[in-house]
């Protein structure tokens, strides 16, 4: 694995120069080392620093020693968070690239952490997930007065899509953004839901009164339940009122889902509605709109479960954001090391008790 720092050389530190103490490159080496361990908080941040110090000093210059956790929550409330992203949307281009067909899947997460006083979350992330290469391409901050429409935009112009087919869930079904997807080489597969109004309507329509082009159907079994998908697609866009408008727009698409609890005997039914750029294949648009949801299950699930970071409180200035993205570092890091067998957790604790495997996941 590539040692990700030296993609953030370029990166401005906003310190007064007579201030600063401790190195920056070395702060986020710390920090990034310290999370790959398990910190969590900026407290555990120094611990880890204090109780690996003499280790630290054989690679590390640390001038002013380990830097205390207010020096670690300045610096992350400061740093521009548009140049960190931009640094690991660099690194992440250097050790992945996609291949043709896969899925890229699109969708926002709240840090429920930072909300105060009842009030919705402070920072809400769009990320983009590689599903085939298990990695965070990249993120975007929701700003505070708008929503995800307008941070999908911002996050599609930062990747590199080639061949690529975006999954984007409700949010992201508007034509500027298929027509973005389209200008990228990309083709897209955008879920429509009841925000969708008129579009929804047709769409539903659409499969009512006209032929299926074809139709596939997956059986999943595990974890105490049988999963049915069944995928229709119709080719025929006569009754999508605008259907011209919609960039390259070549199908809809339903998947209709039902699942058996063995446990409690129970079946739950559930039916989906997308539109795509791509061909009529049913067998691989559904496949397509499953791989979509591994940004729940290996991103977000994981983000929450195995980094605790809807437990973050951490609301002050940028620190938040910047930490989020110390956080998918660390988790692009871990899900490319193979040769340990273990979870993200059991990694995480090698890496905490293992010197020299932390240096594999760090690339130095």
């Amino acid at each position: 694995m590539e040692n990700p720092l030296k993609y953030f050389a370029e990166l401005r530190d906003p310190r007064v120069e007579r201030n600063r103490e401790h190195l920056l490159e070395e702060i986020l080496l710390i920090a990034i080392a310290a999370v790959l361990s398990g910190a969590e908080s900026w407290n555990d941040i120094e611990d880890y620093g204090e109780a690996k110090l003499a280790w630290l000093k054989t690679f590390l210059k640390l001038p002013g020693g380990v830097p205390s956790h207010d020096t670690f929550n300045r610096m992350f409330q400061a740093l521009d968070p548009e140049q960190l992203e931009q640094g690991f949307a660099a690194w992440v281009g250097s050790i992945a690239r996609l291949t043709a067909g896969e899925v890229v899947a699109i969708d926002g997460k709240a840090l429920r952490g930072t909300r105060a006083g009842g009030k919705k979350a402070l920072v809400h992330m769009v990320s983009a997930w590689a599903c085939a290469n298990n990695l965070v391409l990249a993120q975007r901050k929701v700003d505070e007065k708008s929503n995800e429409i307008t941070a999908i935009p911002k996050l599609l112009d930062a990747l590199a899509l080639q061949g690529a087919v975006v999954t984007i869930d409700a949010a992201g079904c508007q034509r500027d953004i298929a027509s973005r997807i389209i200008a990228k080489q990309a083709d897209y597969v955008l879920a429509v839901k009841g925000n969708q109004g008129l579009l929804a309507e047709q769409v539903r329509d659409s499969f009512l009164l006209l032929e299926q082009a074809a139709v596939a159907e997956e059986i999943d079994c595990g974890h105490g339940r049988v999963e049915r998908r069944t995928c229709s697609v119709v080719a025929d866009l006569s009754m999508i009122e605008k259907a011209a408008e919609w960039a390259s727009l070549r199908g809809l698409v339903r998947i209709e889902a039902e699942r058996y609890h063995k446990a409690t005997g129970k079946t739950e039914r559930e039916t989906r509605f997308y539109i795509t750029s791509l061909a009529p294949d049913a067998a691989r648009l559904n496949s397509i709109v499953r791989q979509h949801w591994g940004i729940e299950n290996k991103l977000h699930w994981v983000l929450d479960v195995g980094f605790h970071e809807d437990l973050s409180r951490k609301r002050t200035g940028n620190a938040a954001q910047n930490f989020s993205i110390i956080n998918r570092i660390a988790l692009n890091l871990l899900k490319q090391e193979k040769s340990s067998q273990r979870g993200i957790k059991g990694k995480r604790l090698k890496a905490g008790w293992d010197h020299d495997y932390l240096f594999k996941l760090l690339g130095i």
